[in-house]
């Protein structure tokens, strides 16, 4: 399975993800079908393309005629028809599975047999997604970071049934793109979210327990252990109410009750303070 054949890639979901996800493979100059539900999702998903490269061009990363083509490599579509086309699939949706799985099954009856299907799944089980649809063997995770033109990680993750040359064709495409694929096989939340999310849920309790303020707590982990942002912040910009579902996963997973979310930030979120989308998490914006 070479990625040479790779011309087109389908992304489904014009969100935040999703919107990176286009940008990066477009930018890496293949065509992309941008996939969602509705028009108005798909013009904010263009929106923020566009201002993303705009930054990009300021910083002299491209030049404004870069810009304008990787824009036009982009395709936006209402219609799963589309996909037809595609060489190369991501699904990039919100994290509910139902959602996940009908939109994954739908894609699956419209891709050609052997092309590969990958989620952007930040915890769900990839084996899971996997049977729900005719190509298991050709299934794979391809968990990109926030914002994705901006981080190099792609945590690639491999399910029971994926295969050696889709697993091979994902790393080498990752590559492609400019990103640094790590491979990792399917577990509850992975590495990254195994690991990050017990920090954070930690971080919040010495905060609950009055250890420490979210200032202090973050400028202890920023500056005595170099990480670039605190926990909560980190927390704050993924989302409160993004990073209990995650726990939930890894609760389930595992039954194991260290993965119990942390009281405070359940009271976060069911205050409305989610973190910066709203305006209020552990910090104000």
């Amino acid at each position: 399975m070479s990625t040479d054949s790779i011309k087109t890639v389908a992304v489904l979901g014009a969100g935040t993800m999703g919107n990176g996800i286009a940008h990066v493979f477009a930018r890496a100059g293949y065509s992309v079908i941008l996939r969602d539900v509705e028009k108005r999702f798909l013009d904010r998903g263009l929106e923020t393309i566009a201002k993303n490269l705009d930054r990009e061009v300021k910083k002299e990363k491209i030049t404004a005629a870069e810009k304008d083509a990787t824009l036009a490599r982009i395709q936006p579509a209402i219609d799963m028809a589309s996909l037809a086309a595609a060489d190369f699939a991501v699904e990039a949706v919100p994290e509910q599975l139902d959602l996940k799985t009908r939109v994954l099954q739908e894609a699956d009856a419209i891709l050609r047999p052997g092309v590969i299907l990958a989620t952007n799944t930040s915890s769900i089980s990839i084996s899971q997604l996997a049977a729900q649809t005719s190509r298991p063997s050709n299934f794979i995770g391809m968990h990109f970071f926030n914002p994705v033109p901006m981080m190099a990680l792609v945590e690639v993750v491999r399910g029971r049934a994926t295969s050696d040359a889709t697993f091979q064709a994902t790393m080498s495409l990752c590559e492609k793109l400019g990103k640094k694929p790590v491979g990792v096989n399917d577990a509850p939340g992975f590495v990254s979210n195994r690991v990050l999310m017990p920090m954070i849920n930690e971080a919040a309790y010495a905060v609950m327990e009055g250890v420490a303020t979210p200032e202090a707590v973050d400028a202890v982990m920023k500056l005595g252990m170099n990480h670039p942002m605190g926990p909560l912040e980190l927390a704050d910009l993924i989302g409160l109410d993004v990073c209990v579902d995650i726990m939930e996963v890894l609760h389930r997973g595992f039954h194991d009750p260290k993965y119990d979310a942390c009281p405070l930030l359940k009271q976060h979120i069911a205050a409305g303070r989610l973190g910066r989308k709203s305006g209020q998490g552990f910090y104000k914006y």
